[in-house]
């Protein structure tokens, strides 16, 4: 992994703040399975053995493995004391290769607490709606670590479902891995802390629900977390089967690992899901699970007002007058995270694997084919973009939109730092270098106030791409994903997809930024068009979803006009200035597109009483 910023500044995410010997999360796991023994019998069993008989032990061996060495270990030096920790963790995944897969047992264990809520509401349905009385909605999402994207759109299906329900009628609580760091946000809700170890929460809590709204982008895929699916899956199962309302709104589908998939397929077969695009519908059909046509619902965000962006960039070494290029990098190649035990062993008690750890057992993945990887990949950003910056007058600024990005931000800074030598500007704090704007330093209202201050914008981000287009950003994509590929199909410019892998990336992306400064007109029209497609789309996931409640609790007070019979644009929440405006000139060109076309239309027409050849 390429060299990142100081400790100080680096955020770790779900880390283990208690005792590992106390309380392992394979136990809990384990604990957890072995109540799956009425479904899956033979398997599940033997499973839930294995790791009774290997983790517990494990743990304890490895404690008192490092009390008897802690007197010798603190005669070493720093370096033999990592390579003893190194030695310990090979021997620890010696040991329990073959045995052990968190990932797995996660998905086990929240198999079985589905299956354990399904027979504990033949004796108890827990909390039904009853006319006259709020209607109780959790959203189960990715909130709580300062991803802005995932909290821009959960923030506007909040507004969204505001509008439709009435703020009288329904009572939102929402997950948060977090609270700290969505302290502000989503108001009206309650916030609900996740804790790492997730299914007997999402057990208890949903069952005093009337609905579960799963409302995470990457619902259903492996490219990120298994752990993630698992708790998108595990929420809308446990819904389905207590006969609560289960929806996932907005969400992806791409590939999966076989056991997430098994997953999905079991458990969502009864659920509601809107998908954000075609593709996933596919995927979804695939594994015999329904879907309905969605979108994204970061749409009609409203941030700060621009001059808090502003601010923010002036204050960092804008001159308020250059146009920015927004730079948002990340790291495409530590993904997906994997759960590795030996590792969480060794380090619960030292620092050997900060630099990876994801949280929990959880770490991305490492070693030289990674950073050789994530090296050549911010090398031909900087180097396109030093190109660019010979012939254009453009100022870049690194943003992050999630805490995690702050390492490639960092990254790439040091690269255009070394390549532009004394011409580099100087920073307020002395230091040399572009602002570096990220989330772990700006709530989700600023940072997209300080992005939409962009004229043009690179991102490997999706969401990132998402945000600005309301604010007239001309954008490309680096992609690891489908993500932006299907985002720029969408627009109708597949070309500004570039891959994160692509060999000749520099090349690439120079010409991609060269056309955006020559098409730049065309592509605001276009990404005009598209928010305007994407916004009524979101209407009509408000239309369905108004029309799925209304069919399990048809006393439920909804205004008559809404539902699939009326007008998708009454199922948006109020639209800031900005997007009404976007919307007014979709329209117009419309409508003048229209005129010429029967203008055109009706010029061919002959003469009355003229045969037509």
């Amino acid at each position: 992994m390429s060299e990142g910023p100081t400790k100080k500044r680096r955020v770790n995410l779900w880390r283990p703040k208690s005792d590992p010997t106390k309380k392992p999360a394979a136990a809990l796991a384990q604990k957890a399975a072995q109540k799956a023994a009425q479904k899956d019998v033979e398997a599940g069993e033997r499973e839930a053995k294995e790791l009774a008989d290997v983790l517990p032990k494990s743990w304890a061996e490895m404690r008192s493995f490092v009390d008897d060495l802690r007197e010798k270990a603190e005669k070493k030096d720093a370096d033999s004391l990592k390579g003893l920790f190194r030695d310990v963790a090979e021997a620890a995944a010696e040991r329990l290769k073959g045995w052990v897969d968190a990932d797995r047992a996660l998905m086990l264990a929240m198999s079985a607490t589905i299956e354990a809520a399904a027979s504990r509401y033949a004796l108890d349905p827990g909390q039904q709606w009853a006319p006259g009385e709020p209607l109780r909605v959790l959203l189960a999402g990715y909130s709580g670590t300062r991803n802005t994207g995932a909290d821009v759109r959960v923030e506007e299906m909040i507004r969204q479902f505001r509008h439709l329900f009435g703020d009288e009628d329904v009572e939102l609580s929402i997950y948060t891995i977090d609270p700290e760091l969505t302290r502000g946000y989503f108001r009206t809700v309650r916030q609900i802390h996740l804790p790492k170890v997730f299914p007997k929460t999402l057990y208890d809590t949903i069952h005093e629900q009337h609905a579960v709204i799963a409302c995470e982008g990457s619902m259903f895929k492996s490219k990120f977390a298994n752990a993630l699916s698992t708790m998108m899956v595990g929420a809308i199962g446990l819904a389905a089967v207590e006969g609560k309302l289960a929806v996932g709104y907005g969400g992806e589908a791409g590939t999966m690992d076989a056991p997430l998939a098994k997953l999905v397929r079991r458990y969502c077969q009864d659920a509601l899901i809107i998908a954000r695009n075609e593709n996933s519908k596919g995927i979804l059909a695939d594994l015999g699970v329904a879907s309905r046509s969605g979108t994204d619902t970061a749409w009609p965000f409203e941030p700060a007002p621009p001059e808090v962006g502003r601010s923010i960039l002036v204050d960092a070494g804008w001159d308020g007058e250059t146009p920015v290029l927004a730079l948002c990098p990340i790291n495409p190649f530590w993904w997906p995270v994997r759960p590795n035990v030996s590792r969480a062993i060794v380090h619960s008690f030292s620092d050997l694997y900060a630099e990876s750890h994801y949280g929990s057992v959880y770490f991305h993945a490492e070693g030289t084919e990674v950073d050789d990887r994530q090296d050549a990949y911010l090398e031909a950003i900087a180097n396109a973009t030093v190109r660019f910056m010979e012939k254009h007058d453009v100022f870049p600024v690194l943003y992050g939109s999630e805490q995690l990005d702050r390492l490639a931000d960092e990254a790439l800074n040091e690269k255009l730092v070394a390549k532009l030598g004394e011409r580099a500007p100087t920073r307020p704090d002395g230091t040399k270098g572009f602002p570096v704007i990220v989330s772990d330093e700006h709530d989700m209202y600023a940072m997209v106030s300080a992005m939409r201050q962009a004229t043009y914008m690179v991102s490997s981000r999706y969401h990132a791409i998402v945000m600005t287009m309301a604010g007239g950003v001309v954008s490309a994509g680096i992609t690891m994903d489908e993500r932006i590929r299907n985002l720029m199909k969408d627009r109708g410019t597949p070309e500004l997809a570039l891959e994160v892998d692509d060999p000749e990336l520099e090349e690439h992306l120079y010409a991609t930024l060269e056309g955006m400064v020559e098409r730049a007109e065309s592509i605001r029209e276009g990404i005009d068009a598209c928010v305007y497609a994407n916004l009524e789309r979101m209407g009509q996931m408000g239309q369905i979803l108004v029309d799925y409640v209304r069919q399990a609790h048809p006393e439920f007070p909804f205004r008559p006009e809404l539902g699939e019979q009326g007008d998708p644009w009454d199922h948006l929440p109020p639209l800031p200035p900005n997007v009404q405006a976007l919307v007014e000139r979709v329209r117009a060109r419309q409508a003048n597109a229209g005129s010429t076309d029967a203008s055109a239309g009706s010029s061919s027409e002959p003469p009355t009483g003229e045969a037509r050849p």
